[in-house]
């Protein structure tokens, strides 16, 4: 099975602001047209069993994202689709709409982000979040990574704040989306000592190097087991990030670098990531 653990789905104009767009151009560095239908999303995943699908709330820095788009997509293939929600911390009611994400919509686990929304994990508002999301089992993926919006502040996306979250939530699981990155070692020596924080490989292969480092450290570390697969899309594809994940191992052979194990593409591609995150049932 083949499960991609991080998809976007959301409107522009409508869910994202111009100023958000505006950024996400400089910072790919040429024209981009955010906007994904169902119909894109829907093609985007055809080579995959199951996808899990989002957007985000984060007002911040633009992204406005109403999770009833995600519930009426996911309805129209839930045999395919798994809908997560998407809360920030700092709007009233934000406890209570993932209660509503959960038993309303059907909606299965929540994406969020400190950095994207301007809130510290440690905030007690936060804590009201984790704490429903804990009580009804849903997953969260946290961005915890850096990221393009010149307002949003570098302080709040250090992965290893999440280790007080997973030190005061222990049966929350969590991903840390893109491997935390830049702070990949950080990432690492946590997922090592908390039992159900995982992390996803999305969007990394566009630094080969930074890649090759991130996944020998995870040999290093024996963690391996915890890196799931995700595309980022519509930022990256599957084609790309299935290539680029078998491209660094091979990197590893012609540099004469310390090695990559050959079956750690297809352990990553093929995790059961539902089950992981209890999902499968």
């Amino acid at each position: 099975m083949i499960v991609d653990c991080h998809t976007h789905l959301w409107r522009y104009p409508g869910e994202l602001t111009d100023e958000l767009v505006a950024e996400m151009a400089i910072a790919r560095m040429r024209e981009f047209d955010p906007n994904v239908t169902a119909d894109q999303h829907r093609q985007a995943v055809s080579e995959v069993d199951r996808a899990i699908v989002f957007g985000l709330r984060a007002p911040y820095t633009g992204f406005l994202c109403e999770n009833e788009t995600v519930a009426e997509y996911v309805r129209t293939d839930p045999g395919k689709l798994i809908g997560f929600g998407s809360v920030c911390p700092t709007e009233d009611g934000a406890a209570d709409e993932v209660e509503r994400a959960s038993r309303e919509l059907g909606l299965r686990g929540l994406k969020m982000s400190p950095i994207y929304g301007n809130w510290h994990p440690h905030d007690q508002r936060a804590s009201a979040v984790f704490a429903r999301a804990e009580k009804l089992g849903m997953p969260i993926i946290f961005h915890q990574a850096t990221t393009f919006p010149r307002k949003a502040s570098l302080a709040l996306a250090n992965p290893i704040l999440l280790d007080d979250v997973a030190i005061r939530f222990p049966d929350l699981k969590m991903v840390v989306a893109h491997l935390g990155h830049p702070w990949e070692a950080e990432t690492i020596v946590m997922i090592r000592k908390q039992p159900n924080v995982f992390a996803d490989i999305s969007a990394l292969f566009y630094r080969p190097w930074q890649f090759y480092n991130s996944l020998r450290l995870a040999v290093e570390y024996g963690v391996t087991h915890k890196l799931l697969f995700g595309t980022d899309y519509p930022f990256t594809t599957f084609d790309e990030s299935v290539a680029g994940l078998r491209s660094v191992v091979q990197l590893s052979r012609e540099m004469n670098l310390p090695e990559l194990p050959d079956d750690l593409p297809d352990q990553i591609i093929h995790r059961d990531t539902l089950a992981v995150l209890g999902l499968d049932s």
